[in-house]
């Protein structure tokens, strides 16, 4: 009977697809696996078994399977020794502190705002708010609600703050972005230039829900206080109803007593009656017989028209100062507030260039603001110099529901149906006059938001189906989005949060960490430089609800069953001290451990002590008793993860073609090993400790090459490397000897 050996030294493309059995010609193939469960891809190729979970904190809920996400975590960092966990939960917010040494601790419960009002995060929209950090401030985004700010005012303190634009110093303009919201020649007018007026709409236009926004009439804000009818409301003038005109904005004609003024998207009638203010004299004409009264003689086009003057001009002359105009004729230069209860609120938020950015009402899904660089509450668009406001939209011919900004190289923007990027310039940054969006990909986003990673800002398909990464490519001078869950697509069910860590963990590389609908992890290891990347499968006893990374730090929201037969939502931290889910230390007495904190009675536990693994156990009148083990005084308690590697079938090629479908067996599996306590291969384990070994004191982990017998013949032969103790198991590679 012939022989090969088939060396499967790199693991480095995670679990792939079943699909992909058959491809033996791939480079995929010999450096993939059939299933990476609860194991971490090592930056060298090998895998090792993920951490356990230590548990922190249990939340007063209880789950229920027909919602997404009961509790979401979140980051707040201020500095390398303030850190916090923020968990959102339904009209809820609970505040964990970790402290320098790690421990984590509950400092706050949050459920109003500073107003009173219940903070707006429900179990409706909790899945799909956006936020964004800077120094003692979280901005939080969602279309139903206008931006809250979660304010850090000490180093246990927080409070919930409603997001407030600022205002001009007489605080008769809200320094918010406006929008024409009305159709193409929609006039209003107005009853008086001051006070309390009534507002009369040329067409049907108002509603109820109008009551409390403003109109910018001109250059004039117009708080509406009461809806009367579609056409007609009361509204209280911030000030005089005033349009400030550009320098120089008059022009005279010789021997004529017609002014023409330069009053850009002026909106006005001929007939109508203006009244100007602050002119200087021009072309002959004294100041006195420009200011005042005047009537529109005649328009000229959408930006300029011609006033009768009290006298004639002696000459022709560009100038006039600064005036002003003021009228309450009817308009068409008027604009709603972009947000409102009505209208609805941004989706997307972040910082870029010192710029806050708002992005996607419901009423304007492709807008994209910018505040005054620097002036995070200030969107005064103003006269388009540099630190102005900006305000544009990615109009590309078709409705796009912005729902993610990530600032990056370029500002990205994630929208329902295709990527966009507002373009960086080198040495300068993005100003009013060359802010631009430019359509990239035609993919879609969903509501997870989006994360940097490696050099790349990973997403999660509007579909729920795949994962892609969003990368600039130089050759290509645009972006790309890549599928990067192609070969692994069975794992990706419908995502519902990402996290990125970064080299943490006690293992190098990049890994992004999803949150699946089934209540799996899949986590993604990147290694761009070395063109690795793949995927691992974690799962556990109960479910993963949500995650979240502090920097180094993973923490997770699990679903457990603590004995009791119902599901809690407990808040965990992967720990690589822990060998168990659910874990902790306890100390006890000859072998007893009162876990009654942790544990209800029924609960069916595993038990480690050290290296030495002391068997599963039932809690009972609150203990766990493993005397008839040994007779511990300190152990790890809680719930079993198995990890398991199963290679793809055994192939490999000889005189006549491939083996692939011909009977074969493996006879002989090497496996490298690096500090491991428990390994099995197919069902057979590998026995750590020996006769020669000092049985009261604890067990030595193995490191080298182990031999294993494999029986059986197969058309498909696998190598199924697991372990039936949850203690420490690392692989380097393997060799596996095939007959045929």
């Amino acid at each position: 009977m012939a022989r090969i050996r088939v060396p499967l030294n790199n693991f480095s493309f995670g679990e792939v697809s079943p699909s992909l059995r058959s491809r033996t010609d791939s480079p995929v193939y010999v450096a993939a696996a059939e299933s990476v469960k609860n194991f971490f891809i090592r930056a060298e190729g090998g895998v090792i078994n993920r951490p356990g979970t230590e548990r922190i904190y249990e939340f007063g809920l209880t789950y229920d399977a027909a919602l997404a996400q009961q509790v979401r975590l979140e980051p707040f960092i201020f500095s390398d020794d303030e850190k916090y966990i923020i968990a959102f939960s339904n009209v809820r917010i609970d505040i964990f502190r970790i402290a320098t040494n790690g421990t984590v601790s509950h400092v706050q419960t949050l459920t109003a705002d500073v107003n009173g009002d219940a903070v707006p995060f429900d179990n409706t929209n909790l899945v799909e708010f956006t936020y964004t950090q800077k120094g003692d401030f979280m901005f939080i985004a969602h279309r139903t609600f206008l931006c809250r700010e979660l304010v850090r005012t000490g180093l246990t303190t927080f409070e919930m703050r409603v997001f407030a634009f600022d205002q001009s110093i007489d605080g008769n303009k809200k320094h918010q972005p406006y929008y024409n919201f009305q159709g193409a020649g929609t006039t209003i007018s107005s009853s008086g230039t001051s006070g309390t007026v009534t507002l009369t709409c040329s067409q049907n236009y108002f509603a109820a829900g109008h009551v409390g926004t403003r109109l910018l009439i001109g250059e004039t804000e117009a708080l509406i206080s009461v809806f009367t009818n579609a056409t007609t409301v009361t509204a209280i003038l911030q000030g005089e109803l005033t349009t400030q005109l550009d320098i120089d904005a008059l022009k005279t004609k010789k021997d004529s007593n017609k002014i023409e003024v330069t009053h850009v998207l002026h909106g006005l009638a001929s007939g109508a009656t203006v009244v100007i203010a602050e002119a200087g004299g021009l072309g002959g004409i004294a100041a006195s017989n420009i200011n005042g009264s005047r009537t529109i003689s005649r328009i000229i086009d959408d930006n300029k028209y011609e006033i009768t003057a009290g006298a004639s001009a002696t000459s022709e002359a560009d100038g006039g100062g600064s005036p002003t105009v003021k009228s309450s004729a009817a308009t068409t230069e008027w604009y709603e507030q972009s947000y409102s209860a009505l209208r609805g609120f941004p989706q997307a938020i972040t910082f870029h260039e010192d710029r806050l950015w708002f992005g996607g009402t419901p009423s304007q899904p492709d807008g994209l603001w910018g505040s005054k660089t620097g002036y995070y509450f200030n969107f005064d668009i103003g006269t388009a110099e540099d630190d102005d406001a900006i305000d544009i939209d990615a109009s590309v011919g078709v409705t796009n529901q912005i729902r993610h900004l990530v600032s990056n190289r370029d500002l990205q923007v994630f929208a329902s149906q295709s990527e966009f990027y507002v373009p960086a310039f080198q040495d300068a940054p993005v100003t009013p006059a060359k802010a631009k969006v430019s359509l990239q990909t035609p993919v879609g986003s969903g509501y997870v938001r989006p994360q940097s990673l490696d050099g790349a800002t990973l997403y999660v398909q509007a579909t729920g189906t795949a994962i892609r990464e969003y990368i600039f490519s130089d050759s290509e001078a645009a972006y790309t989005s890549t599928m990067v869950s192609l070969l692994s697509s069975h794992l990706i069910s419908n995502p519902i949060q990402l996290t990125t860590v970064k080299g943490s963990l006690a293992r190098p590389g990049a890994y992004g960490m999803f949150i699946m609908d089934n209540g799996e992890i899949a986590a993604f290891h990147s290694l761009r430089d070395e063109k690795r990347a793949g995927w691992m499968r974690w799962e556990t006893e109960g479910r993963f609800h949500s995650v979240c990374a502090v920097d180094e730090d993973l923490f997770t929201v699990s679903i457990r069953d603590t004995g009791a037969g119902t599901n809690k939502l407990v808040l965990e931290q992967f720990n690589t001290s822990m060998k168990m889910d659910f874990c902790n230390d306890f100390t006890g007495s000859n072998g007893v451990f009162d876990v009654s904190s942790h544990f209800a009675n029924g609960a069916t536990v595993e038990v480690v002590d050290g290296t030495e693994f002391l068997g599963t156990f039932t809690v009972g009148s609150g203990n766990v008793d493993v005397s008839a083990v040994k007779l511990s005084t300190a152990a790890q308690i809680g719930y079993r993860f198995t990890p398991e590697l199963k290679t793809l079938p055994i192939d490999g090629a000889v005189p006549g073609g491939p083996l692939t479908g011909a009977p074969r067996k493996i006879t002989k599996v090497t496996l490298d090993l690096e500090n491991t306590l428990s390994v099995s291969v197919n069902g057979t384990d590998m026995i750590i400790r020996t006769v020669q070994q000092n049985q009261a004191s604890g067990v030595a982990a193995v490191s080298g090459k182990e031999e294993f017998r494999v029986l059986g013949y197969s058309k498909d032969p696998r190598v199924t490397i697991s372990q039936s103790a949850p203690l420490s198991i690392q692989i380097n590679g393997l060799v596996t000897e095939v007959a045929f």
